[in-house]
């Protein structure tokens, strides 16, 4: 019988409206026989706890983000010791700010720990998570590895302490890890993998066969992603006022919300829907469930998400395990996800027009989009399951051994 594990696992702001790959990663490590003690900064905002599963995961989280200045002061003086003064005077004053921030964290994750017996912490995050896992090692606690999930200048200051003492590292795609071999050479642990993310096939699969657009009936777009300008739900809207103009029937949802909770960039999206006179063909649905997600890719001819740059995209392997023909962009590591003309379609970022022709093009074409709703889902229960990626944590782990 295969050896369990005790893992702490830290995610920033856990159950985030995007968090459902973490959630799944969870539950395929538990059902691998090990155990998983989630850990947190703090809690996100009442309106992105979108899941149903939020109240279950928050229920099983600690969270240690709170600043006191007991245990910090504790954490100060043994990381002082560990050559602390020289990290933040090589660093710089953001890192100093950010360290104050994670001392208390991380003297609570280096105390429940050891109260639990926990044998490694993974922190998916190279952000202040990362840190915390690092400063709780300085501090005696276990060893921990850290993912990388998008580019290292959106990820906080003190990127060479936080690989420097690492006992290894994910990143999701081919692109991120030559990006970060190149910025952080003589501080990377010894072994970095490359382990996408992934999503569950199993419970992401159709219920009726996927059906092209009937000639005369509206064409059903469907995308989900939070409500931030880089996703490109703005170039999306402005594709669907093209195909309108074009006599192409379309009927566009967005799920997702901004980081404000509703009070950010959606409410620019909505000016923007009454600027381009679409009240009656787009929908912004706000943050929703997994299985409310489900059933509108379930409805959906196409799913589209124009990002200006995209790590690899959760969203898109969704809509693929589901059988929805996929237009994505150019951009960031979309194009290890997928493939332009055979798992998919890729149009250059920011570019609407060209957009609104991919989808016109597709549309008028059933056999095209049958082909692709087959080929997407193939592609996807092939190299981008969630068990694949708790699997490669776990063999990792145990290598240390």
């Amino acid at each position: 019988m295969t050896q369990s594990l005790r893992i702490g696992y830290i995610v920033p702001q856990f159950p985030g409206q995007t968090h459902i790959f973490f959630w799944r990663e969870i539950q395929a490590l538990e059902a691998m026989g090990h155990d998983v003690h989630v850990f947190s900064t703090r809690k996100p905002p009442r309106r992105l706890r979108a899941h149903q599963w939020s109240e279950q995961a928050m229920a099983r989280t600690t969270y240690i983000g709170r600043i006191d200045p007991i245990p910090a002061t504790a954490a100060f003086a043994r990381l002082v010791a560990r050559g602390l003064p020289a990290w933040i005077l090589r660093e710089g004053p953001r890192f100093a700010g950010e360290a104050f921030l994670s001392f208390t964290a991380a003297e609570r994750l280096r105390a429940e720990a050891a109260m639990r017996g926990l044998d490694h912490i993974h922190a998916h995050s190279s952000g202040r998570a990362a840190l915390i896992a690092a400063f709780a090692r300085l501090m005696g606690g276990p060893r921990y590895s850290l993912t990388l999930h998008g580019p290292l200048s959106e990820n906080g200051p003190g990127q060479r302490i936080k690989w420097r003492h690492a006992s290894f590292g994910t990143i999701i795609t081919q692109k991120i890890l030559g990006e970060l071999e190149q910025s952080l050479k003589g501080y990377l642990p010894d072994r970095l993998i490359v382990r996408p993310m992934g999503v569950d096939p199993e419970a992401l699969h159709r219920t009726t066969p996927y059906q092209a657009p009937e000639r005369g009936r509206p064409v059903r777009l469907f995308s989900c992603a939070r409500l931030n300008i880089v996703k490109g739900h703005q170039d999306v809207m402005a594709a669907v006022r093209q195909l309108l103009d074009l006599g192409v029937d379309v009927r566009l949802e967005i799920a997702g919300e901004d980081d404000q909770g509703g009070t950010g960039y959606r409410r620019e999206l909505e000016t923007l829907l009454k600027k381009l006179r679409l009240q009656d063909h787009v929908r912004l649905l706000g943050a929703l469930d997994a299985e409310a997600v489900k059933a509108k890719l379930q409805e959906a001819h196409l799913f589209v998400l124009a990002s200006w740059h995209e790590p690899l995209g959760v969203a898109y392997m969704e809509a693929m395990s589901m059988g929805v023909p996929t237009i994505g962009t150019d951009a960031g590591g979309v194009s290890e996800l997928i493939t332009d003309g055979s798992t998919g379609y890729l149009v250059e970022p920011r570019n609407p027009g060209q957009l609104a022709r991919t989808v016109r093009t597709l549309v008028a074409n059933p056999d095209a989009l049958m082909r692709l709703s087959d080929a997407g889902r193939a592609h996807i229960e092939a190299h981008f399951r969630a068990s694949q990626s708790a699997e490669i944590l776990v063999e990792e782990i145990k290598r240390l051994e």
